[in-house]
């Protein structure tokens, strides 16, 4: 049964996401790291990636409380429609945005710089700059749809997405810094050949999951404080 509340702008606390997340990564390595590579394994299955990180988040959870958690809980399907959803619209979304690339692409290189033809370069630019600052939006503006629907349990998308773009309200930034610093950290790994990444990539996930169950607690809080505000009157 899922818990209603109000969705707010969430105070992102950048620092103590990374921190926790590397020291929950040094506590129990063995186990998160076998977590991920099932979670990689999933992601092999046509359409369940985003089930597959989703479904992690929630192994994290348990680890971080001391639940027992067992890798072979990544393998649950009871929120596969939900990310379905989402795969088609992003893919959707990601083939609008590029159709007018691969249109541009072949345009531009048979034009003749002699002929003084300028315009359509520019417009190539500046629709690649329209296409970042869009894949960047979404981004930032998601972040917290996986916390959403595998944390907080809610299947409707639509419902999902306002909240989401509510709780990221007046942090773009910071949530845009935090998703450069955790993606750069985990591809370090690529400089040991592609191998070190099984030892980098986990720190991204168990940082957004801290993101994400701070976010839901800030909201929880607000919960019981209202409760007992209306219980004194």
């Amino acid at each position: 049964m899922n818990v209603n509340f109000t969705a707010k702008p969430i105070n992102f606390k950048l620092g103590d996401y990374l921190n926790k997340g590397f020291e929950l990564l040094k506590k129990d390595f063995g186990g998160i790291l076998g977590g991920f590579l099932v979670t990689m394994l999933m992601s092999f299955i046509p359409f369940c990636g985003y089930l597959a990180m989703g479904n992690f988040y929630k192994f994290l959870r348990n680890k971080s409380k001391g639940i027992p958690a067992s890798a072979g809980d990544i393998f649950n399907f009871d929120d596969f429609m939900p990310y379905f959803i989402i795969q088609l619209i992003l893919t959707a979304g990601i083939i609008a945005l590029y159709i007018p690339i691969i249109v541009m692409i072949p345009t531009v290189s048979y034009m003749d710089p002699d002929m003084g033809r300028t315009g359509l370069p520019v417009f190539f630019y500046l629709y690649m700059m329209v296409f970042y600052v869009a894949l960047f939006f979404i981004i930032v503006k998601a972040f917290y749809l996986p916390a959403l629907i595998s944390l907080k349990g809610i299947k409707d998308i639509k419902t999902a997405w306002k909240m989401s773009l509510v709780m990221t309200k007046n942090n773009f930034f910071n949530i845009l810094l935090f998703v450069i610093i955790a993606g750069i950290i985990g591809s370090l790994g690529i400089i040991a050949c592609g191998i070190g990444l099984i030892l980098t990539m986990p720190f991204a996930y168990v940082a957004n999951y801290f993101a994400y169950e701070d976010a839901l607690q800030q909201i929880g809080h607000d919960e019981i404080a209202e409760i007992g505000t209306k219980g004194t009157f």
